[in-house]
């Protein structure tokens, strides 16, 4: 299935929906089931759909396989109402069960993950990054996956303007893989960090460069380089529909010019080792998020090409459709630095 969350209009004003797409259209899952339900027979099937097929995409994981079975079935039978209804099918309240895909606002299919993790997984990109500084990669990048935590809480879908942190004279983009982690596990090992991967999605990992540039050589962050914005989108695809996303197209324009293209092919960490390393002595949950990092060139800094404000970036993955977003204009671009006089002596 492709998983979505939208934001669609009603009577009492715009409310979150997790929805599943279908021959061209939006699937709310929520009030499919409960329609499902209640043609059936079964009684307060309404309720019945509110804790086996819930509306919103973080407590629909915590279901497991049992939710998204049931949200099969709910597509199933919508499927089979459209032939004979058509698209007017209502919900045992009244509300609309199938939306046209331009009529809603589509939001990060994850909007509120439980943790963000990003992993630096192409060796290409690994490598041209340490030629760059002049130095080779070093070796200790081959012992094990390595990433950062990101933060979690800014996240931005499909065609929303991502604003321009004010603190950063170079933004960039970096198109990456995402999968989102489907089932609890600590202590896992690879196949059975597979099982508990739910499926995938696009994350675009925005990027002050400058600000990171210092991080990292303080031996320390990212942090203001990366926390200001995580781009999500446009649905997140099923691992029934795609077991591993290991030989996939990648491409990157901006304002419709082809900036770079790319494979998946390249990682040389995969998902399930990733996920693996993440759970020893630790426990992951559904709705935590695994980036990929990106490939050689997938990113502004390796092309030395840079984003402006305005610009419309496009970051496309086979299977995994496109995600749109636009570069903010910003109010003013101000320093970030902090004397030790205006620390307060909170330097010390």
């Amino acid at each position: 299935m492709k998983l979505v969350t939208i934001e669609a209009k009603t009577s009492v004003g715009a409310v979150e929906r997790l929805g599943a797409l279908l021959g061209g259209r939006i699937i709310d899952l929520n009030a499919a089931y409960a329609l499902m339900l209640a043609r059936s027979g079964k009684p307060r099937a309404q309720a019945l759909a509110d804790a086996l097929v819930p509306c919103e995409m973080l407590a629909f994981l915590d279901m497991g396989d049992d939710a998204l079975e049931e949200a099969r079935q709910a597509l199933q039978f919508v499927h089979e109402g459209s032939r004979r209804f058509g698209d007017d099918l209502a919900g045992t309240r009244g509300e609309k069960i199938s939306y046209k895909e331009d009529e809603v606002r589509w939001l990060a299919p994850l909007p509120r993950p439980r943790a963000l993790r990003d992993f630096f997984a192409f060796e290409e990109h690994a490598l041209q990054g340490a030629k760059r500084r002049g130095e080779p990669l070093n070796p200790a990048w081959y012992d094990q996956p390595v990433y950062y935590k990101g933060n979690h809480r800014e996240i931005y879908g499909p065609g929303d303007t991502v604003p321009w942190p004010s603190y950063t004279r170079k933004l960039d983009f970096e198109l990456e893989i995402a999968c989102v982690v489907g089932k609890k596990g600590r202590d896992l090992s690879s196949d059975e960090a597979a099982e508990r991967i739910a499926g995938y999605t696009i994350l675009n990992d925005w990027s002050a460069r400058d600000i990171q540039k210092n991080e990292m050589l303080c031996r320390m962050g990212p942090a203001k380089g990366k926390d200001f914005a995580n781009g999500l989108g446009p649905y997140l695809l099923t691992v029934d529909e795609l077991p591993s996303p290991d030989n996939l197209k990648m491409s990157v324009s901006v304002n419709g010019e082809k900036w770079s293209e790319g494979n998946s092919s390249g990682r040389y960490w995969k998902f399930p080792l990733m996920l693996s390393h993440v759970s020893q002595e630790e426990t992951v949950y559904p709705g935590d998020i695994l980036g990929s990092g990106t490939y050689y060139k997938g990113c502004g800094l390796d092309l030395d090409r840079w984003l402006k404000p305005g610009d419309v970036l496009e970051l496309e993955v086979e299977k995994l459709g496109k995600l749109t977003q636009t570069v903010g204009k910003p109010d003013a671009v101000k320093q970030l630095k902090y004397s030790r006089t205006k620390a307060n002596g909170a330097h010390r």
